[in-house]
């Protein structure tokens, strides 16, 4: 069995702990789902999202979700000029069997033109 990172972006409709929480458990149930994820492969997740985005920590919404033993970390994005603002990521590391060409990576909303190569929801 290998660890794997499986990415996935959206936007965020508003800098509200109400938008960040929605939109954190849309992609994160997304991505588990797109992957036939089972909770006790998760290794970690690390989630991220751009400057404007900061009413809340969107591993909560992860925590809400029952996500209680495993490591979450949240973090700021590079504040890059022209990078798509009210930008949530998340890089969910997997142990899996799957080969790296098997995993969706998704990309909801506004991130879809992040990478238009990639499956998009």
């Amino acid at each position: 069995m290998r660890c794997r990172g499986i990415r996935g972006a959206t936007t965020v409709d508003a800098n509200t702990r109400e938008a960040i929480f929605q939109a954190t458990t849309e992609l994160l149930s997304q991505m588990v789902l797109a992957n036939d994820v089972q909770p006790d492969e998760v290794a970690s997740v690390f989630f991220t999202t751009t400057r404007d985005l900061n009413a809340d920590f969107p591993a909560l919404a992860a925590r809400q979700m029952g996500w209680n033993d495993v490591a979450l970390l949240c973090a700021h994005e590079m504040d890059v000029p022209g990078g798509l603002p009210m930008c949530l990521r998340i890089l969910l590391h997997v142990n899996t069997e799957k080969q790296a060409d098997e995993i969706v990576h998704v990309y909801l909303r506004g991130a879809r033109a992040l990478r238009p190569d990639k499956n998009a929801f």
